[in-house]
């Protein structure tokens, strides 16, 4: 007996007749109760297995009177960004130590695609929703965030609601990258920043900005550029700021996946400026990448305490968790200008 595929998916009933035993029992063999012998257990299973029947555990949850399931919503900006894969490293190993399963969606930085995953994950009753907001506001979720859904955001806080935020020391980070280039004789700085509406770009610019002014150096936003998202959108910006008549002697970088495109830029550069980034990089250790490095899965994992803070009772005001900067030197930001590079500057 097999499945007719343009019957649709096959049913409980179906898997039961085919194993030899009542509905009930199948229900509670495929379910995991103890009270169905191993034989019997191993005989539904493997006719689920033939017509490839699968539980519907929410549908299941919600039988049982539960109002959410056993799922966790991770929403982040790129799915290939180490960064975001290593923080839901951290979030995921916790949560499955409680019996959690974590579903993991990117929003491509895209606050429309955001708002419709979160919908779509909340229609499904997951448990609470940990958000690497990309939107600029978030109200919408005050209903749901009162009816007991608890919200974690990481990486950048969220706007319009009181929710529990896990961040990084931006501000601190960016600052050290700033007097670190200064310190080693550097005026002319070109900087790369990502899209200029996120929190994280805001607040990284402001760090750097505070040690130009220390520093003394007030014209350091004629070398800035915004937007610049992805990899190869970074190499044009780096690109562009080597080509001017008086190019920058340093850069800073405030994201990997801009870092990277400074990289690809600067191949067979003769004499390349110095470079320091924000976040680790792959290899940066091995290719001497100065860095403000940080601990996205110990970010992860304060999110997975939060959350499941809130999960066990908690109602106390929303709470902060902020993750330390170090900067890492390992040489490229600890290249001093050349005398020919800062003259006239």
């Amino acid at each position: 007996m097999t499945a007719d595929r343009k019957a649709g998916r096959p049913s409980l009933a179906q898997v039961a007749a085919l194993s030899g035993v009542s509905v009930k029992t199948a229900s509670r063999a495929l379910g995991g109760e103890p009270r169905v012998a191993p034989e019997t257990r191993s005989r539904v299973r493997d006719a689920a297995d033939q017509l490839g029947y699968r539980l519907n555990g929410v549908a299941r949850e919600l039988r049982r009177g539960a109002s959410t399931s056993t799922l966790v919503g991770l929403l982040i900006g790129d799915l290939a960004n180490p960064f975001y894969s290593r923080l839901a490293g951290g979030l995921e190993r916790d949560l499955r130590m409680r019996g959690l399963q974590l579903i993991t969606a990117s929003t491509d930085e895209d606050p429309e695609w955001e708002r419709r995953l979160a919908d779509a994950l909340l229609e499904r009753r997951v448990r609470g929703l940990v958000i690497a907001s990309t939107a600029t506001a978030h109200a919408h979720f005050a209903a749901e965030h009162r009816h007991g859904i608890p919200f974690v955001f990481v990486d950048r806080p969220p706007v319009e609601l009181a929710a529990d935020t896990v961040l990084l020391d931006n501000h601190h980070g960016a600052r050290q990258a700033g007097v670190h280039l200064t310190a080693a004789g550097h005026r002319r700085i070109g900087v790369v920043g990502d899209l200029s509406r996120l929190s994280t770009h805001r607040d990284r610019l402001d760090g750097f900005a505070a040690a130009m002014r220390v520093a003394g150096v007030a014209n350091w936003a004629d070398y800035l550029v915004e937007n610049a998202h992805d990899v190869a959108a970074a190499e044009q910006a780096v690109l562009g700021l080597l080509g001017r008549t008086a190019p920058p002697t340093a850069l800073f970088t405030m994201n990997n996946r801009i870092t990277l495109g400074a990289l690809r830029a600067l191949r067979g550069h003769p004499a390349p400026p110095a470079l320091v980034g924000f976040d680790e990089v792959d290899l940066g250790d091995v290719l001497g990448v100065s860095v403000v490095a940080h601990d996205p899965e110990d970010m992860g994992r304060r999110a997975a305490e939060l959350l499941l803070d809130r999960i066990d009772g908690h109602r106390g005001p929303a709470r902060q968790v902020v993750i330390p900067t170090r900067l890492l030197a390992r040489g490229s930001g600890e290249r001093p200008p050349t005398p020919a590079a800062t003259a006239g500057s």
